[in-house]
């Protein structure tokens, strides 16, 4: 049995990935905090090993008892406002963290004798405030804020390694969406507010610039292009996206459609404050590569990722029906 070992796998795209490699027949390990154990991984047969990325006294150790034959890392500080506020921060988990993975990998296939590959989830914001649209894997690399730049450090960095011989690929994600996003991403603020304007428990949401374009896509579906390119034989840098962009405006009409409210407008609020420094304007991807290296491409559509988690988020406010009472 093939054995992988995941960073970041509590996270929603992590957890979906875990499934799936699960579902291939893999034995997945997977490092996380102390009591950070989500259900959707239970019954799983996952074994977590408890430690920090930024720990790498506890890495290489943990690299060596488990052996992996792929290392797939997808943990991060993933939220492009935090990263403002904690540039520091961002580049040590998501720069420096990376880095001591894959010497740990490369190191691992210097032990073993054996190829170890190695995936690394990059991010479409290396390419920032992109002049070529659709991206693809040879638009010029150039990140706009702190998070980007960490990324196209630990894409770039993977890229070396892949050269000094070891089997590393960069999978550059677009923007994925699904109702395991944690609540503090935009698209996820915006579903909860949709349903809960419907249920009667707020009035108004605010948000920031509504013209940002971004390419969304299933978070599964990534999950899905991360697993095939793990298990495959071709490394490189791969471009996971739908070649599709919308308007934040568009998925807030989406999801206030989907919950049946008729007149978005007058339940949402601007502010400029909730916008970014700086921030790119359109960022749309190419897929071409990964579809035809791997034959993936993107199985649900932007107003049904809307809906799946406008629907999620209505379903988690009604109340629980409470047990009959059976009397003594």
């Amino acid at each position: 049995m093939s054995t992988a070992f995941v960073t970041g796998a509590t996270g929603q795209t992590g957890s979906y990935l875990v499934e799936n490699l699960v579902h291939r027949g893999w034995q997945v390990h997977a490092l996380a905090r102390e009591g950070d154990r989500p259900a959707s991984l239970v019954g799983l047969g996952v074994e977590f090993h408890t430690g920090d990325l930024m720990d790498s006294s506890r890495i290489g150790p943990i690299l060596t008892d488990v052996s992996p034959s792929v290392i797939i890392n997808l943990a991060a500080l993933s939220s492009v406002a935090a990263s403002w506020r904690e540039p520091m921060l961002t580049a040590e988990i998501n720069g420096l963290a990376v880095a001591a993975l894959l010497d740990g990998a490369y190191q691992l296939q210097q032990q073993r004798g054996e190829p170890v590959s190695f995936v690394q989830a990059s991010s479409a914001e290396i390419f920032g405030d992109a002049l070529m649209n659709p991206q693809n894997e040879l638009t010029p690399i150039a990140p706009v804020n702190p998070y980007g730049a960490s990324k196209a450090y630990a894409h770039l960095l993977a890229g070396a390694y892949r050269k000094a011989g070891l089997s590393a690929s960069s999978v550059i994600l677009y923007n994925h969406e699904s109702p395991r996003r944690p609540e503090q991403f935009v698209t996820r603020k915006i579903t909860l507010a949709a349903a809960r304007i419907k249920a009667g428990l707020q009035s108004s949401v605010t948000l920031g610039d509504l013209t940002i374009r971004r390419d969304w896509g299933w978070a599964p579906d990534y999950a899905d292009a991360i697993a095939r390119i793990a298990t495959g034989d071709v490394a490189g840098d791969f471009v996971v996206a739908t070649g599709e962009s919308h308007t934040i405006e568009d998925f807030v009409r989406a999801a206030f459609d989907s919950a049946g409210i008729a007149d978005w407008r007058s339940h949402v609020d601007t502010d400029p404050a909730l916008q970014r420094p700086a921030d790119a304007a359109d960022l749309r991807g190419d897929a071409s590569k990964i579809r035809e290296t791997y034959g993936w491409g993107p199985t649900v559509g932007f107003n049904e990722i809307v809906r799946r988690m406008v629907e999620a988020d209505v379903a988690a406010l009604r109340p629980r029906a409470s047990p009959p009472n059976r009397g003594t």
